[in-house]
């Protein structure tokens, strides 16, 4: 949902989203904790109007993503454009209603909580928006902004929220002068770092990055370095998660390879020739039949094209939907 994962890399590249969490299902975790969030079977479509014939049509966003986070973790989410990261991230804080499933932040179910329980959960869980030019008001002094969310939740009086602005500040890279521009005296990559101090105001338990180095001058590979796990999302579904240095070493699923490949000209399985994901993804209205990564998978068998995989467990601690992955 920490920070990752979701740094969009352009041209239908592997994108990233992070988060002291964020999303996808997951291989069994390496220890007993508790989890700070569970995520179960959650699924999520968006109806279109206008279908032809009059046919009800849907966007499969999300289908069935179950996984957990431990406290203090981090988990990266990858995957190209459009395959259902931010919908996961949006549906994950309760911005977005769900079709089934549910979502539990230390045993609270997100969905049902209302008034103060859910005032209280907004405090805990927080969000570093992608766009920083339409997460803050354009009318707004960044002071005003940053302070907000303090005084929402009457947490001190004005001069130790003034106190906390600053030390968050300069955690981010920014100063006192900041305080008085607004979003249109500032430079993208100074929004976005704007962004992180906001969300990181209130201390959050939980914090959600959709692309947080988007704007930045970062690496496009930060998930690789900052992350303790991986998740791979392709058209609505979870196809693998496995740790960082499994993932990134010995990638299984041929989704993965490719992407990885894309990315990464010397990763594991660059070697293959599998390039770049072949083509374009599928729309998520119609799906394909079997597995969905069949149309672009060069190792794609009969079996492919009817059968759906499972999401099973391959030792040690990785899982994968994939009828042939890679040892």
């Amino acid at each position: 949902m920490g920070v990752p994962a979701r740094h969009r890399a352009r041209r239908r590249r592997g994108g990233g989203r992070m988060t002291a969490p964020a999303a996808a299902e997951c291989a069994p975790h390496p220890t007993a904790r508790p989890p700070l969030v569970t995520v179960e079977d959650l699924v999520k479509h968006f109806p279109l109007k206008g279908g032809a014939f009059g046919r009800k049509q849907r966007v499969h966003s999300v289908e069935h993503i179950s996984f957990t986070i431990a406290p203090g973790e981090v988990l990266g989410l990858v995957g190209e454009s459009g395959c259902g990261k931010s919908t996961l991230a949006r549906a994950m804080l309760g911005l977005t209603p769900i079709d089934s499933g549910r979502v539990l932040f230390d045993g609270i179910d997100v969905a049902g909580t209302k008034g103060r329980g859910r005032k209280a959960l907004r405090r805990s869980m927080q969000r570093v928006f992608q766009d920083p030019f339409a997460a803050l008001d354009p009318r707004m002094r960044r002071g005003t902004s940053l302070d907000a969310p303090l005084a929402q939740h009457c947490l001190g009086p004005r001069e130790e929220r003034h106190e906390r602005i600053l030390q968050v500040l300069g955690q981010v890279g920014l100063d006192a002068s900041f305080l008085d521009r607004r979003p249109g005296e500032c430079s993208g990559g100074q929004l976005q770092r704007v962004v992180v101090a906001r969300a990181l105001l209130l201390r959050p338990r939980l914090l959600i990055c959709d692309e947080p180095t988007s704007a930045l001058d970062a690496s496009v590979h930060v998930v690789r370095h900052v992350c303790d796990r991986v998740a791979v999302m392709y058209l609505g579904e979870s196809v693998e998660v496995a740790s960082r240095e499994d993932l990134f070493e010995r990638p299984a699923h041929p989704y993965t390879q490719a992407l990885l490949t894309a990315s990464l000209p010397e990763a594991p399985g660059a070697e293959t020739g599998l390039g770049a994901p072949r083509g374009e993804p599928p729309s998520p209205v119609d799906p394909p039949s079997g597995c969905r990564f069949h149309p672009r998978c060069p190792k794609a068998r009969d079996r492919c094209r009817a059968e759906a995989p499972a999401l099973d467990a391959i030792p040690p601690g990785r899982t994968v939907a994939c009828h042939y992955p890679s040892a």
